[in-house]
């Protein structure tokens, strides 16, 4: 059976709850805001979704701009997954945002994710590792005229993260292997790599490296890792422990998992049976049983919420759940998050 985790990432932590309504004007990607002015994406992050925005914010927007990508507003969310916070959409409408866990373990910063139909791609752990990676990697093309605008709107937050040349300076040859050793680690990346593994025809190594994909440190809450592992392991002829990966991996938010459900659903050898289960869960009946078992009613509620998550990831049907998924923050005595969820403009 499933286990119980789905969104909710460490215990709930009381948090302040302003009492303010928000212009549904469009937002720019302003460093300060002003109380005559509409949103931004810093305040929005202080006041609505009641976290604390990330310190080099607003040099991403304008790099993602430089880039040709449109900025949007954060509160653009029709049809989006509840859990982001748009930033920017590229020429063939897929959409950057970062992603706010309802509850998340102290110090983890927001994932800067790309939006997809049935959840998101992890990007980067957040937005400093994001610029960095776009730095190196304006940096490696080594074109004559360079995009020195790409730099220059990083500022002085590029200036701390990357100086212009260190790729070349390293003899690396390899940029993937530069943006491990020296960047960070990407859920592409890694995936590339096994993929290079297995063109040389070495499935020693691949195995090896989609094992230390999974590692749990790497990739909290993400089960992306888990699914492209089960993806290595019957590559090689592993069904069963394929099949064992498989199901482990919808342990995770199914929103997480980087691919529709059925395809890991698939390789699980599961039918219905766990969208059976989750359903079941979210009725009366259901949460009277854990009621009854001793847990806890905001437990219940959280629980409830991120099974409605799961299933709303099967379709991407999100705008469906948002009112019960809102409710149930809201009896878990987490009032900010629920009036976040429900944010639409």
């Amino acid at each position: 059976m499933k286990a119980v985790g789905g969104v909710v990432y460490g215990g709930p932590r009381a948090t302040a709850l302003p009492s303010l309504l928000l212009s549904h004007r469009r937002a720019t990607f302003r460093c300060s805001s002003y109380s005559s002015s509409p949103p931004d994406h810093v305040s929005f992050i202080k006041d609505l979704a009641v976290t604390q925005p990330p310190e080099n914010l607003c040099h991403l927007l304008k790099m993602l701009q430089t880039t040709g990508e449109s900025i949007i507003s954060p509160g653009a969310k029709q049809g989006l997954i509840p859990l982001a916070i748009p930033l920017s959409k590229n020429s063939s409408g897929a959409v950057t945002a970062l992603l706010r866990w309802p509850t998340a373990p102290p110090g983890m910063e927001m994932p800067v994710v790309e939006v997809r139909k049935h959840g998101v791609w992890l990007l980067a752990k957040n937005v400093d590792q994001y610029i960095h990676r776009i730095l190196v990697e304006e940096d490696a093309k080594n074109s004559l005229d360079g995009n020195n605008e790409l730099f220059l709107a990083s500022s002085d937050a590029g200036e701390k993260l990357y100086k212009k040349g260190d790729f070349a300076e390293s003899q690396i040859s390899n940029l993937d292997i530069y943006l491990l050793k020296k960047v960070g680690l990407f859920p592409d990346v890694l995936e590339r790599k096994v993929m290079h593994h297995f063109e040389k025809g070495d499935h020693v190594s691949a195995l090896v490296t989609g094992e230390f994909y999974t590692k749990k440190d790497h990739f909290p809450g993400f089960g992306r890792p888990f699914v492209f592992n089960a993806e290595v392991l019957l590559k090689v002829g592993r069904n069963l422990e394929a099949k064992d990966a498989a199901r482990g991996s919808l342990k995770s938010p199914w929103w997480t998992l980087g691919c529709k459900y059925q395809e890991v659903a698939d390789i699980a050898q599961w039918e219905d049976e766990q969208i059976e289960y989750i359903r079941e869960k979210v009725t009366e009946e259901g949460k009277q049983e854990d009621l009854n078992k001793g847990k806890a009613p905001a437990q219940v509620a959280l629980d409830e919420a991120a099974f409605l998550l799961d299933l709303a990831s099967v379709e991407g049907t999100w705008d469906d759940f948002v009112g019960r998924i809102a409710e149930c923050y809201k009896e878990a005595g987490l009032q900010d998050i629920a009036r976040f969820i429900l944010y639409r403009e």
